[in-house]
């Protein structure tokens, strides 16, 4: 029986930010019925290694044993990262399994979903960054493959965004929660809240 989270950290997806509705759904939880917890949503920059670097450092202090990683889509992908990284559980909500693949179509100018003022742009290298951390979780994978314990994800057939079914193999090992319809933002959140902090002892 693996302890209950003292520090949760939450990554957001791709042109998304700590403002999210999941994001913000934690967050309020974590404020309200966790308070001695640690929490910590970031606002990832545009570079995957940037974004992973930044995590590493600012989590660096954190105990493995009772750390535990979140992630959406692109943060989903991050999350699985972060726990082969540290040994610690995750939850990934509509992972995205194969980001090199799929971004490679988003080079150029973005704008963030929930500023759309805000612009940044996403460079040619960083599909080869993702690339880079796509090989890290099949090497680290194979040696430390996902339990049913330590990884829980919720996966939606109706997600437009991302292919269940390659969710579905990215996510094997762990418990998944496949969803018949849904959508990849996962507007039912709320519905299934409790199970995720209850996978985190919390």
């Amino acid at each position: 029986m693996k302890p209950a989270t003292t520090h949760l950290l939450y990554l957001h997806g791709f042109r998304s930010s700590p403002q999210s509705m999941k994001a913000q759904k934690v967050a309020v939880r974590m404020r309200t019925r966790h308070p001695g917890v640690v929490w910590w949503c970031p606002q990832l920059p545009p570079s995957p290694r940037e974004a992973m670097a930044l995590v590493l450092r600012d989590i660096e202090a954190w105990p493995r044993d009772t750390m535990a990683v979140m992630g959406s889509s692109l943060g989903g992908f991050y999350a699985r990262w972060v726990a082969l990284q540290n040994g610690c559980p995750s939850v990934l909500l509509n992972p995205a399994p194969f980001p090199a693949r799929d971004l490679a179509n988003h080079i150029g100018e973005q704008t963030a979903w929930h500023a759309p003022e805000e612009r940044f742009f996403f460079e040619p290298g960083f599909v080869a960054e993702l690339q880079a951390q796509q090989d890290d979780i099949d090497r680290l994978s194979a040696v430390a493959p996902a339990t049913p314990e330590r990884q829980f994800a919720i996966v939606a057939k109706g997600d437009e965004a991302l292919d269940w079914r390659e969710m579905v193999a990215f996510c094997a090992g762990g418990t998944i929660r496949l969803l018949e319809g849904g959508d990849h933002a996962i507007s039912d959140f709320d519905a299934h809240i409790d199970d995720l902090f209850r996978f985190l002892d919390l």
